[in-house]
């Protein structure tokens, strides 16, 4: 879900444009965020960061693929097969690691993260939050691991053409067949929300998706969750909330529809442009995402940065403590630290 959606989403819960802005940001960076590189500063001060996930996959790469501490707590949230932690599923391990649309698994760990509403990460833990919560949507029937279960086979869409069809089945069987991971197997799929499509997963059942409804009952449920900050409830009662109205979902659903360009850098950036253009009825707003350059929380952070022997090393300021990107890096590793240590063991599930 791309940061113009999440901005919307947002906008629509009742947030402010400057913490939305902060919110959209955060959520889109989960994907990008794929150094862990230690940072070092000029006067002998040091950060440490995590990846929340890979580019430029290689399917060969299996040791890479494996990272459990990226994939499940960051894109495949475990569903648990949809009981509560108080009830352990029968069956296989395997089955209870599938990621499931708004899982009590997925509840508690929003509800984790309002336990840091008061934190100055509160806007970048939320953005991170509500990466995972749409994934539960859209990456639903996958499970963040190598194994069986993600496999897929008789991949259909249409969406594409015939020929396109059959590329992207001979791929996707390769890859199941190489290094069945989340959702790699289906491409890209999941993740265009103007398709439908449906293919046989590796349990042998037959599924079909509506990625348009998927992303709009996601944003909805964003909505919901997001209205529980905004009044501080911290139970998470999102069944009491009232969620988008009729008329935002029309104007989702008519974006959702339109912009759909088959690259998804072309779709963010129609999503931008529409904000500019006021056609979701925020007034105009220019949005950016910067990931490099000097209009980046990157950049604004660290500064341009030298290699003094052999180590590159950043210009310190005191600023770099209250940066957005230093608190990015802060809510990630909390998260990653409490779903791992706290949420996921009250299911019995333990995961690297």
């Amino acid at each position: 879900m791309n940061s113009g959606l999440t901005y919307v989403v947002a906008r629509y819960a009742g947030i402010d444009h400057y913490t939305a802005e902060k919110v959209a940001y955060s959520a889109q960076y989960v994907d990008e965020a794929t150094n862990d590189s230690q940072i070092h500063f000029e006067n002998g001060a040091m950060y440490d960061r995590i990846v929340s996930a890979h580019k430029m996959l290689d399917y060969r790469n299996t040791q890479e693929l494996a990272n459990n501490l990226v994939w499940i707590p960051f894109h495949f949230l475990p569903g648990n097969e949809g009981f509560p932690s108080s009830e352990t599923p029968e069956g296989s391990f395997i089955n209870r690691l599938i990621c499931m649309p708004d899982s009590q698994v997925a509840r508690d760990m929003l509800k984790m993260v309002a336990q840091h509403w008061e934190r100055p990460y509160a806007a970048q833990m939320m953005g991170v939050a509500m990466h995972v919560y749409a994934d539960t949507f859209a990456h639903q029937g996958f499970a963040g691991v190598i194994h069986d279960v993600n496999q897929v086979d008789e991949l259909e869409s249409t969406s594409t053409s015939l020929l396109q069809n059959i590329k992207d089945n001979l791929f996707s069987y390769a890859i199941s067949e190489s290094s069945p991971l989340g959702h790699g197997a289906a491409l890209s799929f999941p993740d265009r929300p103007y398709t439908s499509w449906e293919y046989q997963n590796g349990l042998g059942k037959k599924v079909e998706r509506d990625n348009t409804k998927i992303f709009l009952d996601a944003a909805d449920a964003m909505c919901k969750a997001m209205q529980c900050w905004k009044s501080r409830d911290t139970s998470i009662d999102i069944d009491n909330q009232p969620g988008l109205t009729k008329d935002q979902l029309a104007l989702i659903k008519h974006a959702l529809l339109t912009i759909n360009d088959d690259s998804g850098d072309a779709r963010h950036k129609e999503w931008l442009k529409w904000l500019q253009e006021d056609k979701f009825e925020l007034g105009a707003v220019d949005l950016s995402f910067d990931i490099e350059g000097q209009d980046s929380w990157k950049f604004k952070a660290r500064g341009e940065g030298t290699k003094i022997d052999g180590v590159f090393k950043s210009p310190y300021s005191e600023t770099f403590l209250t940066s957005d990107w230093k608190y990015f890096h802060d809510a990630l590793k909390t998260y990653r630290l409490e779903i791992i240590r706290d949420v996921l063991p009250s299911y019995g599930i333990c995961v690297a």
